[in-house]
């Protein structure tokens, strides 16, 4: 599963923003949701199989990091759309100032 499809949920975009700041264990991470364990652990699966977590595991617990690496392909993508849309945009102020629209 692509970045881009990993954190199109905004539970995983808020999971990925809270174990940026540093490894965080699952029960961390689910202290800051409304809704159930099973969940959280659901989301955290969803985000170590799309690469976008590590997880390493300490007895019976499992700690989550961030994999900045698989954040790339987003990125790249994103900063393409930027650049397409300011051309787009820069373009149709061109032709208003000139009259032309």
């Amino acid at each position: 599963m692509a970045a881009l499809d990993v954190l199109a949920d905004p539970s995983r975009r808020h999971i990925v923003e809270l174990v940026s700041g540093g490894e965080l264990n699952a029960s961390a991470i689910a202290a800051h949701f409304d809704f159930s364990r099973p969940a959280v652990s659901q989301h955290l699966a969803i985000l170590v199989d799309g690469g976008v977590l590590d997880v390493r595991r300490a007895g019976t617990r499992r700690y989550f990091r961030l994999n900045p690496a698989s954040l790339t392909e987003a990125g790249d993508w994103l900063q393409a759309q930027a650049s397409r849309w300011t051309r787009v945009l820069d373009a149709l102020e061109s032709a208003l100032d000139e009259g032309e629209i």
